[in-house]
């Protein structure tokens, strides 16, 4: 048995790879690289070079591989999700070095910049000598780099693995490398990034030669549909065009020796004749013989300019697209007619999920960026899973409790079904039974002339989403009772009962047991839902908010765009109260990318004006409460802190001089709408304790706001906690 016959037909999972990771070739090619990297003049004890590509450099590169940036980073993201928490980032750079985009734990950033892991920085070896990416593009195959295989002694803290990436035509256009700290180093890591780089160069692979021919094959039949499937793509006459890495290893020859042969002299078949296999194989798998004598199982995929293809010689009518489960193809041959909508709905459904993967939505672990609240939600989660609890999200507005939803069914095993999402409060009371139910056709009025399944049988098999399940009216809440119980929907207008099943996420912001008492909630549905109950924390309240807004700002920019931050535009979010949540900021951010520009940096003036005013607003109200407050009779100042209420005192002859800052307002928003009067502020400052400021300001903007604590809260730009905090010391009649 040959070589690759071996190697093609072994039953290990990772079968199919060309490289060897040998010891003995790990040994030479580390020495080659130091040798290499004493030629370019570099010492063991040179410090890294921080120099990053002039910006107009770093946005042409970036533009210049566009393609393989789109493709490369909803997988970085999944890649990330795997070695999340393990000390490491995931790096993407062009085929020269260059780092294009990079995710990382925030507790091993401080250590990349310290040797220049940053987008920007080159890392050939030329510039670092002996590294992973620089010496993974040299040698054209995957490497690990560990301590001390790295040339120069201050790269020697981290451990690398490297894989480069080649475009569909063979050439190498980039490189997929996971860097982390030394003492971190995992066995597995090189072939979590070869498979990742393999996912890449395929999806590319998929879009280069989305209307040619591809026989995607493999000696087992299991293995089709997987990372290491052979993929051959040909002309519609049966010419080679191009072949991806598996299936120059199963066939034995690079690219450039495959150009000289057809689908004929490779799989001894004309076209015509696999059609005619393919005809009678109803969607099954075919065996053919390659000519290097393996036998092969193989399935084609084809996506059409015209419904009408080889019309000439077979006949046949074949139209496809990306099938909804993403990998395998159930039918190589369909009628047109008969699968036209079938078509679109497919690729309907590529599109959200490859939006959904933009947007990082791709898993809980995405979204446990660091604060405790939300990697306590996450954990709680994750041991709920697939065991048919029914999950309750609770929280205000605007935190992204259709994201966790969204991530909870993705991480589930109903990932490859449908997530249905019904927000109860936005549609209308008198459509809601029939859109959640479904209803027969004539059920009522301005029904359509099919019916509608209603939402419930859409989610069959995957997760039903209802969002603001407090608004739900009470007389429909009996029914979705029922439906939970006995795993059945009877639509409106119908005599009959369907079976469903259903996971179910719901969410609201409302105190559903006060709703009980008044009896606008069912109770006995209350605890249908309810069992997990976890709180999204607002926005205000997290402790990862610098590497939240970093996150949504990454997320708006496009073509690896990378923007960065004022000080005193992130002085102003830290402070500012984000009523709006997660929905607020992310306005906020888009706006200020779209009016940035190419400035790069953004600024006071890039910010929506709405929301300065707001700003100006609420400085305005706190010097005016600090203007009419009586003046008490104390020796010490407290100043009253932006999010926490923490009491900070000072004597008061050096008391520091208060301002619209010290109560939540940044300085900024004060100056874009008027300077506050120093000589006020000083003599308050020096003849009443501040403390009682804080605490007449906050009555007062409770009486105004009649009890309201959110609204005094929105205010003062402070959080609520803060305000709920002071009450045991805020008077009664504040209350409304």
């Amino acid at each position: 048995m040959s070589s690759i016959q071996s190697a093609t037909l072994g039953g290990a999972p990772g079968v199919g790879w060309p490289y060897s990771t040998d010891i003995s070739q790990h040994e030479t090619v580390i020495r080659l690289s130091h040798e290499r990297s004493q030629g370019f003049g570099l010492s063991h004890r040179d410090c890294p070079d921080f120099s990053l590509a002039p910006r107009p450099e770093f946005h042409a590169a970036l533009e210049q591989n566009r393609f393989l940036y789109q493709h490369a980073a909803p997988v970085m993201e999944t890649l990330y999700e795997q070695i999340a928490n393990t000390h490491s980032m995931v790096l993407l750079t062009d085929k020269e070095g260059l780092i294009l985009h990079s995710l990382g734990d925030s507790d091993f950033l401080e250590k990349a910049s310290r040797v220049a892991l940053t987008p920007g920085v080159s890392w050939s070896e030329r510039s670092k000598g002996t590294n992973a990416i620089g010496t993974a593009l040299t040698e054209e195959q995957p490497v690990v780099v560990h301590g001390s295989d790295h040339y120069l002694y201050a790269n020697q803290i981290l451990t690398c693995s490297c894989t480069p990436i080649f475009d569909p035509h063979g050439k190498v256009v980039g490189a997929l490398d996971v860097t982390g700290d030394e003492r971190s180093y995992h066995r597995h890591t090189l072939a979590l990034v070869r498979m990742s780089a393999q996912m890449i160069e395929n999806q590319m692979f998929a879009n280069v030669f989305s209307d040619a021919v591809r026989i995607h094959f493999h000696s087992r039949q299991e293995f089709l549909g997987t990372l290491v499937e052979g993929i051959a793509v040909f002309s519609q006459d049966g010419r080679f065009l191009s072949a991806n890495r598996s299936a120059q290893f199963q066939l034995g020859q690079s690219v450039n020796c495959l150009q000289a042969h057809t689908f004929s002299s490779l799989f001894g078949l004309s076209m015509s004749q696999l059609h005619d296999r393919l005809r009678g194989a109803n969607g099954q798998p075919v065996m053919l013989v390659l000519s290097n004598g393996v036998a092969v199982w193989c399935q084609v995929r084809l996506r059409a300019r015209s419904p009408w293809i080889g019309g000439g010689e077979s006949g046949l009518a074949v139209t496809m697209s990306e099938p909804e489960s993403g990998t395998r193809w159930e039918k190589p041959l369909v009628r047109p007619a008969q699968e036209a909508s079938a078509q679109i709905s497919a690729q309907a459904a590529t599109q959200r999920r490859r939006a959904a993967a933009r947007r990082g939505l791709s898993s809980l672990n995405y979204l446990n960026t660091g604060d405790p609240q939300v990697a306590q939600v996450v954990r709680k989660l994750q041991l709920v899973l697939d065991r048919d609890i029914p999950i309750m999200i609770l929280g205000e507005t605007g935190t992204g409790k259709d994201i966790l939803a969204q991530s909870i069914h993705n991480d589930s095993a109903r990932a490859g079904k449908p997530f249905v999402s019904v927000n109860c409060a936005s549609i209308p009371e008198t459509l809601i039974e029939s859109e959640l139910f479904g209803y027969e056709e004539g059920a009522f009025t301005g029904a359509k002339r099919k019916g509608s399944p209603g939402k419930i049988l859409q989610a069959n098999g995957g997760t039903l989403f209802l969002d603001e399940i407090g608004d739900m009216p009470t007389q429909l809440q009996a029914r979705l009772l029922r439906v939970l119980q006995e795993r059945c929907v009877n639509p409106l207008g119908s005599g009959k009962e369907y079976e469903v099943d259903v996971a179910i996420v719901c969410a609201t912001h409302r105190d559903l047991k006060g709703a009980i008492a008044r009896g606008s909630f069912r109770e006995d549905l209350y605890y249908r839902l309810n069992g997990m109950v976890v709180r999204l924390p607002a926005l205000r309240d997290r402790t990862d908010f610098d590497i939240v807004l970093r996150k949504v700002l990454d997320s708006l920019c496009e073509d690896g765009q990378r923007l960065e931050f004022a000080d005193e535009v992130l002085a102003l979010f830290r402070r500012y109260h984000w009523p709006g949540n997660f929905r607020q900021l992310h306005n906020v951010l888009r706006t200020a990318v779209a009016l940035v520009g190419c400035e790069g940096v953004i600024r006071t003036e890039h910010l929506p004006d709405d929301f300065l005013d707001e700003m100006a607003a609420v400085a305005a109200s706190v010097r005016a409460a600090l203007d009419t407050a009586p003046a008490p009779q104390h020796a010490t100042q407290h100043v009253l802190g932006v999010n926490d209420g923490a009491a900070l005192s000072a004597p008061a002859a050096s008391a520091p001089q208060p301002s619209a800052a010290s109560y939540g307002v940044d300085a900024v928003a004060v100056q874009h709408e008027s300077p506050v009067a120093p000589p006020q502020l000083h003599s308050l400052a020096a003849s009443r304790r501040m403390e009682d400021v804080a605490l007449d300001t906050m009555a007062g903007a409770l009486r105004q706001c009649r009890g309201n604590v959110s609204a005094a809260a929105k205010l003062l730009g402070v959080s609520r906690n803060t305000i709920y905090r002071k009450k045991e010391l805020l008077p009664q009649d504040v209350w409304g």
